[in-house]
């Protein structure tokens, strides 16, 4: 197994993480999408507070505008994917060019749709492009670790987007068995503790979700 520097296995840790963002927030974006065409006007504070992001939107129209692609809104899908980008184009030598093209596609599929009258088809394409690129992650990438750390990355963030969302108790449970079969392959430093923590907190009546989260976003040591 290759040397892998610590600033490429940071790379890779924050290419899961955005990656899993961008496919995540995309597919909450269309359930609150769908819900402020049925007259829930107002449904995209509720989304803004559930993923603890700054309310910056002053409209529906407004948020599906600058959330979907404003460059200068860090929180927006576009700068989620950029950031994801960002790390895979530098990452070239270590997962290939097969799943660089993949993000690649959910660039230009993204700054398609800018211009398109119905946007949340032309996101159906992003989500289906990170879907293929985890996919080709699988199945192009010969060394282990490196994606390990990939999914590691993914399931800290999924893991915490379920936390802030009050996910049942099955999906938090099945993300931290994950997530912790895959932190424990890696050569990424973690708190142990902090794991078996989250382990435990699965089982607990009821769920501490803000704990969830927190232990979840520190878990990891730099």
């Amino acid at each position: 197994m290759g040397i892998i520097s610590v600033e490429n296995s940071d790379r890779l840790f924050w290419l899961g993480r955005y990656s899993e963002r961008v496919y995540t927030s995309t597919r909450l974006f269309a359930d609150s999408f769908d819900k402020m065409i049925d007259m829930d006007l107002e449904n995209y504070a509720v989304f803004c507070a559930q993923l603890d992001i700054p309310n910056i939107y002053c409209s529906k129209e407004d948020f599906c505008r600058r959330y979907i692609h404003d460059e200068q809104d860090p929180n927006s899908i576009y700068s989620n994917l950029m950031r994801a980008y960002d790390n895979a184009i530098v990452l070239r030598n270590e997962i290939g060019s097969e799943p660089i093209a993949y993000i690649q596609l959910c660039v230009y599929d993204m700054k398609r749709n800018r211009t398109a009258s119905a946007p949340i088809v032309g996101l159906q394409k992003i989500v289906d492009n990170i879907l293929a690129f985890w996919g080709i992650v699988d199945d192009m990438i010969e060394n282990e670790n490196i994606r390990n750390i990939i999914k590691t990355g993914k399931r800290i963030e999924r893991l915490d987007l379920y936390g802030r969302l009050q996910a049942d108790r099955e999906s938090i449970s099945r993300e931290i068995h994950r997530l912790a079969g895959r932190i424990t392959k890696t050569n990424l430093h973690y708190d142990t503790a902090k794991l078996d923590k989250l382990r435990g907190m699965a089982e607990q009546d009821p769920i501490d979700y803000d704990e969830i989260v927190a232990l979840t976003d520190t878990l990891r040591k730099d």
